[in-house]
């Protein structure tokens, strides 16, 4: 677990930064104490991130729940009482991790899950610009298109020009100048630049532009626009800021349809993050889904237990995690543990943080999702790609997560129905010989995203030394998911020494180089 801890505790730093303002928002936005927030960021990372099987994902309360937690805790009579939806909620949850759902998250195709990292780097990129320029009148982790200040995302574009503070203005500009700085020039130079982050370097130098500037008329920056972390005066007021359910409630039908909301949707966010975090990592790490689910409804409990915000595994965390060089699960742990010191020890520092420094960490962050490259990209690959990704991007952007992606699913569905014929088999794995691990696998004339649960199940299960023979020749409709799969198997292929032949009507090739290049060569029918 300690193996990459070079990269880890660095990572760990960038995510704390930019899970402390949306632990604060999130909880702002849900209609709960603040302190809820950090409860569930620090659960969620130590807690989750210890039993999760995930090495790059970092979980803690999570945007696309704020509006049902909301709702919710008007509905219950009080957050006491919401609580305890929490607690069920989780149980609910490890009981799907027990009934292996996380299967689920497969059946979301490619194109929908890059619509879906693209749309939220969009709307951080849109959601930070008011806060970079000093204007928080929507709190950090409102992500969705109709805000809790009753503007939406563009309008609030718009107003940010009659509200620009100079002072968070200048920090931001100068603290992503720091960013950029670090990223395409200082870490390329020697080992410190590596050791210490340009997040952090950024984040310190904004402290000190604060304290600097406290008493001058035009470039002080206000409270409002700097982090509010709850300071307790004792001990015993930190405490007092743990609240416990109060499960005298839990006859009420209405905290048993908001644990069932909670439980189904917190996982489905979960395994679509999971999904996507896995297509992001640069190591292609596979993280078993089931496990997750336990290891969420497991936070989720707890969290509920001591007075936290329902708990999710987030992309914004987790990309930062992966942007950031984590490796291990150990990055996610720390960054918990970091928000639980900090907000012991140092809470009156935090608050001298202007929010628009970390605004310029996150607008990094959302244009490494977002990159325009990636639309001209999925534009090449067919509309078959294309028009699920687009629709997914705009789905999200203009009205939130499970919306977009929704409706990208729901396209993604209707044109592979129309491209595709009904199969009974679409893999076989026959013995070949009396040898040892030398396999067949045989794909059927038509292929789609529906059969890469089970495909990468068999690829996965593959014993280390095994010498597989890939037949495509029937093959006539190979949807790029599976293309996608069979590429980063090869990547894993390598380290488990494992040897494949391609048998196609082109021929035989051992070990193919690229299987995106090979098949987007082969000429297919549809």
């Amino acid at each position: 677990m300690f193996k990459f801890i070079k990269n880890d505790i660095p990572a760990s730093i960038v995510v704390f930064f930019v899970a402390l303002p949306l632990c604060l928002g999130i909880a702002l936005a849900s209609g709960a104490p603040l302190f809820s927030g950090l409860i569930a960021g620090i659960v969620g990372g130590i807690v989750v991130g210890g039993l999760s099987g995930s090495k790059i994902g970092v979980s803690g309360p999570a945007a696309g729940l704020a509006a049902i937690v909301l709702t919710a805790i008007g509905t219950v009579g009080g957050y006491e009482n919401f609580l305890v939806a929490v607690v069920l909620g989780g149980v609910i949850q490890l009981v799907l991790g027990v009934l292996k759902a996380g299967v689920i998250g497969y059946y979301f195709p490619s194109s929908v899950i890059k619509g879906m990292l693209t749309g939220i780097g969009i709307i951080i990129i849109l959601k930070q610009i008011p806060h970079f320029f000093g204007y928080d009148a929507d709190p950090e982790g409102d992500f969705a298109f109709f805000q809790v200040d009753g503007e939406n995302t563009f309008s609030e574009l718009i107003n940010t020009i009659n509200y620009i503070k100079p002072g968070s203005m200048l920090i931001g500009v100068v603290g992503l100048a720091i960013l950029l700085l670090w990223d395409k020039v200082l870490s390329k130079k020697g080992r410190i630049f590596k050791l210490v982050q340009g997040p952090l370097v950024a984040v310190v130098i904004g402290i000190v532009f604060y304290v600097i500037t406290k008493s001058h008329d035009v470039l002080s920056i206000s409270k409002s626009h700097l982090v509010s972390v709850p300071v307790p005066d004792s001990a015993a007021s930190f405490f007092n800021q743990f609240s416990l359910p109060n499960f005298s409630a839990i006859t009420n039908p209405d905290i048993w349809i908001i644990a069932f909301t909670i439980a189904l949707v917190a996982s489905l966010e979960t395994l679509l993050c999971v999904e996507a975090t896995d297509k992001l990592d640069p190591h292609k790490n596979v993280t078993p889904t089931n496990r997750e689910l336990l290891a969420q409804g497991t936070g989720n409990i707890l969290s509920g237990l001591i007075g936290g915000l329902p708990i999710t595994q987030v992309i914004v965390r987790s990309s930062a995690n992966i942007q950031s060089g984590g490796r291990s699960k150990m990055s996610a742990i720390i960054h918990g543990f970091l928000l639980l010191i900090s907000i012991i020890l140092i809470p009156t520092l935090l608050n001298m943080i202007p929010l628009s420094v970390l605004a310029a960490i996150l607008l990094v962050v959302g244009y490494k999702l977002a990159k325009p490259g990636l639309f001209k990209k999925m534009y090449q690959l067919g509309w078959k790609q294309f028009i699920p990704f687009v629709v997914t991007v705009a789905g999200i952007v203009l009205t939130d997560l499970l919306i977009g992606i929704s409706l990208g699913l729901a396209v993604g569905v209707v044109i592979i129905l129309i491209k595709s014929y009904q199969n009974s088999h679409f893999l076989h794995i026959e013995d070949k010989s009396n040898e040892t691990h030398k396999l067949k696998m045989t794909l059927a004339e038509e292929v789609t995203f529906f059969n890469k649960g089970a495909i990468l199940k068999q690829l996965d299960n593959l014993p280390k030394g095994t010498y597989l023979e890939l037949d495509v020749r029937k093959t006539r409709f190979l949807d790029f998911d599976i293309i996608e799969i069979l590429e980063d198997f090869a990547f894993k292929a390598k380290e488990r020494s494992i040897d494949i032949k391609l048998i196609s009507e082109r021929g035989i090739i051992e070990n193919p180089p690229s299987y995106i290049e090979f098949f987007n060569l082969t000429p297919k029918t549809n």
